[in-house]
C-alpha cells in the first residue's frame, strides 16, 4: 500500500519531533557489560580476580630481546604463542590458566593468516568486545537495534610493526614499494578498531574513534557517554585498545625519560604510584570495552547493571608537550567538570581512580588536584594524622592500579574505568601496589597500599590524562534504580 505525501511527511514530522524530544532529555546511561584483556589475564573476571589479590603482571620484556637497552621491562598481555618462554608467572608464583592467555585462535576463530593481517591492536579490540557483548547479552537482530547500537573505541599509538615493515620493503630495492601490502594503510589507521567491530556485528549506530594520548579510552567512553545520553544511541560499545609494545616505543618513551629505569632486575617494583621512590611508568598494553545503554532500554531487556555513568569533563592544560601544569589545573578542571554534570557534591565521591602513573611530577600534581577539589574530606586539613596507620572513615580513598597492570597508554583509561566499575559493582577498591613510603606530608589521603579494601562506595572518579595536555575525568556512581 502506498502512503499519501501527506502522510510521509506527518510520519517525517512525527519522528523529528521524537528524535527532538529525545535529544532535550538528558536520558540515564548505565554500564551492562565489561570485556578486559590485560597483562593480569584475558578475561573480566580473572583480571579483577588477580587485580584485587595484589597481583602484578610486570616482568622482562618477552615480545623482543631488550638486553641491549636501558628498560628492559613492561606489563604485556600473556600470549599462548609465548610456549617454549616458559609458564608466565606473577609475583606470587601463581601460574595463568590457559584460558587467561591470549589466543586469538581460541578466542575469536582466526586462521593463522587472519593472525597476520590483523594488527595486534584490533584484535585485543575484537576480544574485549566479544566478552563485553555477551556479559551484556547484546546481540541485536532487527534494523531498529542495529541502527540504534555504535562503537566508539580508540588507540593511542598505531601499529609500529606495519610501518616498520613497509619501510623496509621500499629500501628493500628500487621497486620495493610494489611489495608494500594495498592494506598497508586501513592497517595502521587508528579507528580501525571500531570499524572492525562495527562491521563484525553490524552496528550501524555512530561509528567514532579518537587519538589523544593516555586520555584515549576515557574520551571514547565520555564520547558514548554523550551520544546516548543525548539520543543518538541506545547503546555504545566504548574503550580502548594498545599494543604497542616494541623496540621503537620502548626507545622512544626511554629517550623521553619517562619510564622507569632503575629496576630491570625487580620489575615487579618499578611501578609504584605515590611512593617516594617512583621514577617513571612501566609500558603496557590491553583492552577494555565497557556496554553504555540507556537506562530504561536496560531495564526493559532485564539487563545486569553495573553502575550509573553520571558526569564526564574534559580539558586541556595549554601548557606543555608531555609535562602537566605544576599547578594541576588541568586535572582539577576535568574533575570538577565530571562533578558538575552529576549534580554531586565533593562529599559524594567515596573513590578516585587515579591516574597516577608512577612519574615523579605526574602524581604530586593529580594528588594536588584531588586534595584542592575534594579537600572537605582530605587527609590532615580535616582529621588530623592517622591513627595507628588507619584512616577516619570519610577520608578519600584514592588508587592507582598502574602498580599491577603498568602504564596502557590509549587503553588505560578504559581498563581503568572498568576497574571503577567493578569497584562500585563489588564495593572493593583495589589497591595501590609498591607503596612503601608516601612521598610526602602532602600525600595524606587513604591510597590503599599494597592490599584491598571494602568500603561503601556510591560515587568514584576515573582519571585519565594524556601528553600535549589532555585530560579526562568520568563519573560514574552506584545505579539509580
Amino acid at each position: 500500500m502506498k502512503l499519501s505525501l501527506s502522510s510521509c511527511l506527518n510520519r517525517q514530522l512525527g519522528l523529528r519531533l521524537l528524535h527532538k524530544h529525545i535529544k532535550q532529555e538528558k536520558r540515564n546511561v548505565v554500564v551492562t557489560g565489561i570485556g578486559l584483556v590485560t597483562p593480569l589475564s584475558v578475561g573480566t573476571n580473572s583480571t579483577w580476580k588477580r587485580l584485587v589479590a595484589g597481583e602484578c603482571a610486570v616482568d622482562r620484556i618477552k615480545a623482543f630481546d631488550a638486553s641491549r637497552f636501558p628498560i628492559q621491562i613492561a606489563a604485556e598481555v600473556p600470549r599462548i604463542s609465548w610456549g617454549d618462554l616458559g609458564p608466565y608467572r606473577k609475583i606470587n608464583c601463581k601460574t595463568l590458566q590457559t584460558e587467561e592467555f591470549f589466543d586469538a585462535t581460541r578466542i575469536l576463530g582466526f586462521s593463522e593468516d587472519d593472525k597476520r593481517k590483523t594488527p595486534e591492536f584490533i584484535q585485543f579490540a575484537l576480544a574485549a568486545s566479544k566478552e563485553a557483548l555477551e556479559d551484556a547479552n547484546w546481540f541485536p537482530v532487527n534494523a531498529t537495534s542495529l541502527e540504534r547500537t555504535g562503537v566508539a573505541i580508540g588507540v593511542g599509538i598505531t601499529s609500529i610493526p606495519d610501518i616498520i615493515e613497509a619501510n623496509r620493503l621500499i629500501e628493500s630495492s628500487e621497486k620495493g614499494y610494489r611489495r608494500v601490502s594495498p592494506f598497508f594503510v586501513p592497517r595502521i589507521l587508528t579507528n580501525m578498531a571500531a570499524g572492525y567491530i562495527s562491521m563484525k556485528y553490524g552496528f550501524q549506530g555512530p561509528n567514532h574513534s579518537v587519538s589523544t594520548a593516555c586520555a584515549t579510552g576515557s574520551h571514547s567512553i565520555g564520547d558514548a557517554f554523550r551520544m546516548v545520553r543525548d539520543g543518538d544511541a541506545d547503546v555504545m560499545l566504548a574503550g580502548g585498545s594498545e599494543a604497542c609494545i616494541h623496540e621503537v616505543s620502548l626507545v622512544g618513551f626511554s629517550r623521553a625519560k619517562a619510564l622507569a629505569s632503575s629496576y630491570n632486575e625487580m620489575p615487579q617494583k618499578a611501578s609504584r604510584p605515590f611512593d617516594k621512590d617512583r621514577e617513571g611508568f612501566v609500558i603496557g598494553e590491553g583492552a577494555g570495552i565497557l556496554v553504555l545503554e540507556e537506562l530504561n532500554h536496560a531495564i526493559a531487556r532485564n539487563a545486569k547493571i553495573y553502575a550509573q555513568m553520571e558526569g564526564y569533563g574534559l580539558s586541556g592544560d595549554a601548557h606543555h608537550i608531555t609535562a602537566p601544569r605544576s599547578d594541576g589545573h588541568g586535572a582539577w578542571l576535568a574533575m570538577k567538570r565530571a562533578l558538575d554534570m552529576s549534580g554531586l557534591s565533593p562529599l559524594d565521591v567515596d573513590y578516585v581512580n587515579a591516574h597516577a602513573t608512577s612519574t615523579p611530577l605526574g602524581d604530586e600534581v593529580e594528588n594536588a588536584a584531588i586534595r584542592r577539589l575534594l579537600s572537605l574530606h582530605c587527609g590532615k586539613e580535616r582529621h588530623g594524622s592517622p591513627l595507628n596507620g588507619r584512616y577516619p572513615p570519610n577520608v578519600l580513598t584514592v588508587s592507582s592500579t598502574k602498580g599491577s597492570i603498568g602504564h596502557l597508554l590509549g587503553s588505560a583509561g578504559a581498563v581503568e574505568a572498568a576497574f571503577t566499575v567493578l569497584s562500585i559493582y563489588y564495593q572493593t577498591i583495589p589497591p595501590t601496589l609498591n607503596l612503601d613510603c608516601p612521598a610526602s606530608e602532602e600525600f595524606d589521603l587513604d591510597y590503599v597500599p599494597k592490599k584491598a579494601k571494602e568500603c561503601r562506595i556510591r560515587a568514584a572518579l576515573n582519571n585519565s590524562f594524556g601528553f600535549g595536555g589532555t585530560n579526562a575525568s568520568l563519573l560514574f556512581t552506584e545505579p539509580n534504580i
